[in-house]
């Protein structure tokens, strides 16, 4: 059973011209008035620019939680999904207060600001410790990444999390869906992600939302372009090579 249960979108408190624009305008985001979540992982997917990323950031930020790691990072970053997180309300059972937003494309923020941490005399390596006991830019992203998840995701908590796949090779993507497996089963975690992977998203049982030009929508994992793309590509890449590069140099 999911902690956060459920997000609404209380339209009435924006005057009418905020709701032209950004990201009142997103069409997607504006279709929702109530939305449940009916599973512990949750996935939000859809094209670049769908609004799957500005929504799970403002559940980020009407959670507290920095919009570049946890609750307890002091790393800001303004944006204006803040005021989408004005007009949100969350609705728990029961309430957690531990968690934290992963953004794959400030990570690298993220790990300078540890760098800078262990430089501090009075922190020292001891700001290591929830990594492994080494600096994140000493490794290669992926293992960062992984090191990152390792460390971070341990305790009873929301996860809402940015295109965790973005480092991970193929291997390591389903280290990670493993990782997911183990917490969420254990009842101490409730996922909340944006992706673009198709491995990643077939997490069994998972609820997956989405963010088509106008509408969100509950969607079947067999029914996502993701998976019947990246299926089709497999079994007749020539067929795309010669769509794709017009030169007649594919051959089946």
């Amino acid at each position: 059973m999911p902690f956060l249960q459920r997000i609404t979108l209380d339209w009435s408190e924006l005057p009418e011209a905020d709701k032209e624009q950004f990201p009142f305008n997103i069409r997607p985001i504006r279709q929702i008035d109530e939305l449940r979540f009916r599973s512990n992982v949750t996935f939000f997917i859809g094209n670049n620019g769908s609004g799957k990323s500005t929504l799970l950031e403002a559940i980020g930020v009407s959670c507290g939680f920095s919009v570049v790691g946890g609750r307890d990072l002091t790393i800001k970053k303004e944006k204006d999904n803040e005021s989408l997180a004005n007009i949100m309300r969350l609705s728990w059972l029961p309430k957690v207060s531990h968690g934290l937003f992963f953004r794959a494309e400030t990570f690298d923020t993220f790990a300078g600001y540890i760098d800078e941490l262990a430089k501090d005399p009075y922190i020292g390596f001891q700001a290591y410790a929830p990594y492994g006991g080494k600096s994140l830019n000493e490794q290669s992203h992926g293992q960062a990444f992984l090191t990152f998840f390792q460390n971070r995701l341990g305790r009873k908590g929301l996860y809402l999390l940015d295109e965790p796949e973005s480092a991970l090779s193929p291997q390591n993507q389903l280290a990670f869906l493993s990782m997911i497996r183990d917490l969420e089963k254990s009842g101490n975690a409730q996922f909340i992600i944006a992706t673009h992977s198709p491995i990643i998203m077939a997490y069994p049982g998972a609820q997956i939302l989405q963010f088509t030009e106008t509408t969100l929508e509950p969607i079947s994992y067999e029914d996502t372009d993701h998976f019947n793309l990246t299926r089709d590509f497999l079994n007749h890449r020539e067929r795309y090579f010669r769509a794709l590069f017009d030169d007649g140099e594919a051959e089946e």
